[in-house]
């Protein structure tokens, strides 16, 4: 099912590891999802290690080889996955960082894999999916997961709203999804009580913190109702759970296809502006993540 306002296409970085191959596969399908274009591209710095000029005209540089090698086996791989679907290749002569984040400027989504060709096996997250993340200016979906997960076997999209949800991207990105998917959309509004208050304390409230969960009952009413009417077909699932958001929605993520988190940008503000709930999903949730950031000149430090 097409998005009926899709603007730009789905952008993919590759750089000839599994992890990239992975992300390709998923951005593919995205594309097709959305009936999308998809670009594939691949930032190396040959030029600058081995220089233009070639030692003799019929030569050319190895790491120039590489990369078009790179694009080249990534476009026959997506051809082979969506044959039909429009797409574009590019070799970009600049840091990986630096080249997603140009990219992501007019994309629809960018779409990275978890961990890059030559990142350290222990670690969570590659460094270049955890910048791009925090500090893109449109949706980034970092490809992590299970085989469930990633070929969508669940029918689920998750998202977490927050105080600062209301009318946000992050919401219209989920519904969005959702509706491309035909999937169940699950949105999480978590409380928490105050450290002090008993559990069994009902003096005041009538039940252990009643209070608080009325008040996500009706986040999660202003977040959703205005996008809800555009998007009626969406099959909505809502919750209130008592707990840390970072750690209900990464446990969560385990029964979804992606999971969609908000990211506040502090102005202009340069920074790894991801907060508790988005970093700790890039690092542990179990599929998929979107993080879709909301440019909020007057935030304050953190979203969670």
């Amino acid at each position: 099912m097409a998005s009926p306002s899709v603007a730009g296409p789905v952008v993919v970085g590759v750089d000839g590891s599994d992890a990239g191959l992975t992300a390709l596969d998923w951005a593919v399908d995205e594309a097709v999802r959305h009936g999308a274009p998809l670009r594939i591209v691949h930032a190396s710095l040959w030029e600058r290690y081995e220089g233009v000029a070639p030692a003799r005209s019929t030569d050319r540089p190895s790491g120039q080889v590489l990369a078009e090698n790179i694009v080249g086996t990534a476009a026959d791989r997506a051809r082979r996955r969506a044959p039909g679907l429009a797409l574009a290749t590019d070799v970009l002569a600049e840091d990986a960082s630096g080249a997603l984040l140009h990219e992501a400027q007019g994309a629809m989504v960018l779409v990275v894999g978890s961990r890059g060709r030559g990142e350290l096996k222990d670690l969570l997250l590659g460094s270049v999916g955890l910048v791009v993340a925090a500090r893109a200016p449109g949706p980034v979906v970092v490809v992590r997961g299970d085989r469930h997960a990633l070929e969508a076997r669940h029918q689920r999209v998750l998202l977490g709203v927050g105080d600062h949800e209301v009318d946000a991207p992050a919401v219209r990105f989920a519904f969005r999804e959702a509706a491309a998917r035909d999937a169940e959309l699950d949105v999480v509004s978590t409380w928490r009580r105050a450290a002090h208050e008993p559990v069994d304390h009902q003096l005041l409230t009538g039940e252990p913190g009643s209070a608080l969960e009325r008040r996500a009952v009706r986040l999660l009413d202003e977040a959703l109702e205005p996008v809800a009417r555009a998007y009626p077909r969406v099959r909505l699932r809502r919750s209130t759970v008592e707990g840390p958001a970072h750690r209900v929605l990464t446990e969560r993520s385990a029964a979804a296809d992606l999971l969609v988190v908000g990211a506040r940008r502090q102005g202009r503000l340069v920074g790894l502006e991801l907060g508790r709930v988005a970093h700790r999903a890039l690092h542990h949730a179990s599929c998929p993540v979107a993080v879709v950031p909301r440019h909020d000149p007057a935030a304050s430090e953190g979203d969670g």
